[in-house]
């Protein structure tokens, strides 16, 4: 019960914090102006131009935090169009401009879902909308259904409704620690009431814990079918879905030394792409949308000061520019001393 009820505190303040942040002045503008179109469709700009439900909720959760009311209406308007079409009232994750129809592959995205209910629940809180939180908490119950898993004593966050069980894998289940939002769950779990969602923060957390014990390093598709190790048929690496797992445990208030410390040692000798059976860099990531993410885990365990070009936003292309403006409005408001 005293788990549970720390939880629940901690998403009232999450829920709180992210309906009151902000990010550094201008810096939504210049994202708003180069990634968001007039219709609130948010590109992905090395990925084809396409879009998925992760950049629409990645867009929404920005608006919310820069108090863009407009822009955030025109982007959930794009994703309840054009996405949220699936039966179960969860969204398709990607939508090609270049195809018809236009949406190329119908299956959801767990953290796509959960970063559009995050955002929707922002919006609630921020400009006092029942409908955005009643919205939120719709798509979280949808999730809920489809995408969790119940095995052994752990809850698990399947990364999609179709395509990673045990009967359709043989190396089944398989999940993506990256699908944790660490910071979105606790909030999942106070606006649907249902602790459902607190078990499946703590099988994340048991998991990212196993692995660091062991010394290894999480990579993006994980076989859970005996001990954990990385999925068949997917590049064994941390890449770039795994490199947003401390920002996630950063900005809900889980980055302690000891989870941390096996992604802090993977960047020792700069931001990468890593092998996770030699540990060693498969392809450099030197845009300073991924050089925070490490500078923002020094100021958590050191105090390091964050270096002064990191301050500063400029886009580049969509995801580390995503990141980085998520990472600059988490410092602002739990480590402010690294400023």
């Amino acid at each position: 019960m005293r788990a549970v009820l720390s939880i629940l505190t901690l998403a009232m303040t999450l829920i709180a914090s992210t309906a009151g942040a902000a990010l550094p002045e201008g810096a939504w503008d210049l994202y708003r102006q180069k990634f968001v179109t007039a219709e609130g469709r948010v590109v992905d700009d090395a990925n084809g131009n396409i879009s998925h439900s992760e950049s629409q909720g990645y867009g929404m959760l920005l608006a919310c935090l820069a108090g863009d009311r407009s822009s955030f209406a025109s982007i959930f308007a794009f994703t309840r169009t054009e996405l949220l079409i699936r039966d179960d009232g969860l969204a398709a994750w990607r939508w090609d401009p270049n195809a018809k129809p236009h949406v190329t592959d119908i299956n959801n995205a767990s953290d796509g879902d959960l970063l559009i209910a995050q955002a929707l629940a922002c919006a609630g809180t921020r400009w006092a909308m029942p409908a955005y939180t009643a919205a939120a908490r719709q798509i979280a119950r949808s999730l809920a259904k489809v995408a969790l898993l119940k095995r052994g004593g752990d809850l698990w966050l399947m990364p999609g409704a179709q395509g990673f069980s045990e009967k359709e894998r043989a190396d089944g289940p398989v999940v993506n620690p990256s699908y944790w939002v660490f910071d979105a769950l606790p909030v999942i779990a106070q606006i649907t009431g249902d602790s459902s969602w607190i078990q499946v923060q703590a099988s994340g957390l048991k998991l990212l814990d196993t692995l660091a014990k062991a010394k290894q390093l999480a990579p993006e598709w994980l076989s859970i079918k005996d001990a954990p190790k990385p999925a068949q048929g997917f590049p064994a690496q941390f890449g770039y879905n795994a490199i947003r797992i401390p920002l996630y445990l950063l900005r809900a208030g889980l980055g302690d030394e000891a989870r941390l410390e096996p992604f802090r040692q993977a960047w020792a000798n700069g931001t990468a792409v890593i092998d996770v059976a030699n540990r060693k860099p498969v392809e450099l990531l030197p845009d300073a949308g991924y050089r925070i993410l490490a500078a923002a885990m020094a100021c958590a365990i050191d105090g390091a000061a964050i270096p002064a070009d990191l301050k500063v936003f400029q886009p580049t292309l969509y995801y580390p520019s995503t990141l980085h403006l998520l990472t600059l409005s988490m410092l602002a408001e739990r480590y402010p001393r690294c400023m």
